[in-house]
């Protein structure tokens, strides 16, 4: 098994291992690059952080052949790559992990490794592969269970995360220099986003570069060597990561944290609960313990992923159209689900159709649907939550990633549910838009809606008014908002379910 100390660098290499000078991108009128110049050095973890649209994705994409320069130049090594493909790159060992997954999902997980590794060939590839993925795997997350016979579309998304990040580590005949982390634990819990920082630190002290791109700010602050911020489609600031600070960065980026806003909000005045909303028992709960929600109550589930959070809030949904043992739901239900790409966008459709799925009932003229109902509810959405686009007849997936989450709460949040479950749906959602819906959940609230929010981020605990931690399917502890630190959340998690 290759440990990061034997990740292969070459001797007596420059200090910088890869260099954009004046790169510029254009598609059409909007200009994704402006000018940007965008250093890495060897033994170097490099963060990048802004706002969805600010640009990140399209340096990335540059980075990794899968764009062309418009103007400017790239320097690998200090040699100029004038024609410079994906090939190319990964030759040069640099990979990348997008935000969005790019596994084969009918696929098992050692033949997504051979998808990368066109050297495993011949009798006995299978096992070849397996081993190299369930090797890196034990590396870096040393209790996954995952095995490489899985099929990855039986795999939960944080699993899949996983075996995504893994395998662009895994080494056989290139050699591995960079490798581009796009929101790599959008998707995991605590306890697995450490291990995997972990392994990053060792990786990067043992001579190999790292852009980590991330909308957890702690995670940039606390595991970067220097930090890039863009904004716009050019570079704003870049400077040691320890002249930052989150308030620094946030303002950087061009917005304002509120942490404290949270907080004064809950000391002022006393929350009145309403009625009974949701009254619920984990499948596989030993005790008596049920979560429990009233109307303008935010209800707050957390615990390391896949420890039954998913499949409570998907009985909770189901149970609102017909009776299920062990749960209460008193009013309409909307889902607002965190891969998107999965089980929330409709691919093919416009912005507003996606939008007005929830709500077709209250858009029809007749038998059919008003397309002018359809506009109109859009473009109140468009409006209330902030999704960037000219215009909401594009197709959804002309947004970028944090609008299309944007769209998703607009269709649940246009509709006339009143309970809203919420499956980590900030997965890769920039800390603007972030902020600006953590607001509009705390407004709805207070006007009597339900939110029932599984999040794997610690920080959005804090807009919960209480929280249920989660372990082995089961409710192990309820937490107020008066009690509620990180060291409890994790106390709890690894607590033996009674």
């Amino acid at each position: 098994m290759m440990t990061a100390s034997d990740m292969p660098v070459l001797a007596d290499a420059p200090k910088s291992f890869i260099r954009l000078n004046d790169a510029e991108k254009h598609f059409g009128a909007v200009r994704a690059l402006d000018g940007v110049n965008f250093t890495v050095g060897r033994g170097e973890c490099v963060g990048l952080v802004g706002h969805n649209g600010a640009g990140k994705s399209t340096l990335m994409h540059m980075l990794v052949g899968t764009l062309s320069l418009d103007r400017g130049r790239m320097l690998i090594s200090d040699t100029a790559e004038d024609s410079y493909t994906v090939s190319r790159g990964k030759k040069l060992g640099i990979r990348c992990v997008f935000q969005e997954l790019s596994l084969c999902p009918n696929l098992s997980v050692a033949e997504n490794t051979r998808i990368n590794h066109p050297s495993l060939r011949g009798f006995g590839w299978h096992r070849r592969a397996a081993a190299l993925i369930g090797a890196k795997l034990d590396e870096i997350f040393p209790d996954h269970a995952i095995d490489a016979s899985d099929i990855v579309s039986d795999l939960s998304i944080g699993r899949r995360q996983m075996v995504e990040v893994a395998r662009a580590f895994t080494v056989t005949e290139d050699p591995l220099n960079l490798v581009i982390l796009d929101e790599p634990t959008s998707s995991l819990d605590a306890h697995t986003a450490g291990q995997l920082l972990a392994f990053v630190r060792r990786f990067v002290a043992g001579g190999g570069s790292c852009i980590l791109i991330s909308h957890v700010l702690g995670e940039v602050l606390q595991n970067a060597d220097r930090i890039v911020v863009m904004r716009d489609g050019k570079v704003v600031a870049a400077d040691a990561a320890k002249a930052f600070n989150r308030d620094r960065l946030v303002a950087t980026m061009g917005g304002a944290g509120h942490r404290e806003k949270v907080a004064a909000e809950a000391q002022t005045g006393e929350r009145t609960v309403g009625a009974l909303r949701v009254r619920a028992r984990a499948a596989r709960q030993r005790d008596g313990t049920e979560l429990v929600a009233h109307a303008g109550e935010i209800i707050g589930l957390a615990g390391l992923a896949g420890h039954g959070q998913t499949d409570l809030l998907l009985d909770i949904y189901k149970a609102a159209d017909r009776r299920k043992a062990g749960i209460e739901v008193t009013a309409p239900v909307a889902l607002v689900a965190g891969d998107r790409q999965s089980d929330g966008i409709f691919p093919q459709w416009s912005i507003a159709e996606n939008i007005g799925i929830r709500s077709l009932s209250r858009l029809r003229n007749g038998l059919l649907i008003s397309p002018k109902k359809e506009e109109e509810l859009a473009a109140v959405w468009q409006q209330r939550i902030g999704i960037r686009t000219p215009d909401m007849n594009n197709n959804i997936l002309s947004l970028s990633g944090g609008n299309q989450q944007k769209a998703l709460f607009a269709r649940a949040l246009g509709s006339d549910a009143d309970i809203i479950l919420m499956d980590d749906p900030m997965r890769g959602v920039d800390i603007g838009t972030k902020l600006e819906v953590y607001d509009l959940i705390r407004q709805e609230a207070k006007k009597g809606r339900t939110f029932i929010w599984y999040t794997t981020e610690t920080e959005e605990l804090d807009n919960c008014h209480h929280v249920y931690v989660f372990k082995s399917g089961n409710i192990v502890a309820d937490l107020r908002r008066d009690e509620l630190t990180e060291e409890k959340i994790i106390q709890s998690s690894f607590v033996e379910a009674g």
